[in-house]
């Protein structure tokens, strides 16, 4: 089936907030979230003339994005096991400057990149405001699964933060 470039670039377009947050939320490395944007707009490209009208086109999105996601992160843990790396954090520069909001986001950032793939992508796609059953489409589990999940990663997180702060 023929794709409609401009088509495509336009829903891209609209849509790009998806893939920006779930390359943050899978990636670290400002590389490897290129390299995973990358590979998700040529996913997108080759099921684009497969999208089905009667499903919303950000489900169709998600479900998509996602699922490269969570397959190159098993690439790179996979990958990680038999390779030696700097931990990032020693890395890091410390900027003076910051909020106290600002580091709470980035210790938020790092509690969800320690999260499994299923726990990551339902608190991405949470945070996005989507419904309860609009995630359990998109990740094709029980919106009564959703709801528990979340709670349990709710709580896990909650604690995290209070770890930190006592």
């Amino acid at each position: 089936m023929k794709v409609n470039k401009e088509e495509f670039l336009r829903v891209l377009e609209e849509n790009q907030g998806i893939i920006f947050k779930i390359c943050n939320s899978y990636c670290a490395d400002s590389e490897d979230r290129k390299d995973l944007a990358q590979d998700i707009i040529v996913q997108l490209w080759k099921s684009f003339g497969n999208y089905n009208p009667q499903y919303k086109i950000t489900t169709w999105l998600y479900r998509i994005a996602l699922n490269v996601a969570i397959s190159s992160s098993r690439k790179h843990s996979t990958r990680n096991k038999y390779s030696s790396t700097i931990d990032q954090s020693f890395l890091t520069l410390v900027d003076e400057d910051k909020t106290d909001l600002s580091e709470e986001l980035d210790l938020l950032q790092r509690f969800i990149q320690q999260l499994d793939n299923l726990s990551r992508a339902l608190l991405l796609l949470w945070l996005d405001d989507n419904s309860y059953e609009e995630i359990a489409e998109i990740l094709n589990i029980s919106a009564s699964n959703v709801g528990t999940k979340l709670g349990r990663i709710k709580k896990q997180l909650k604690k995290q933060f209070e770890d930190v702060e006592g």
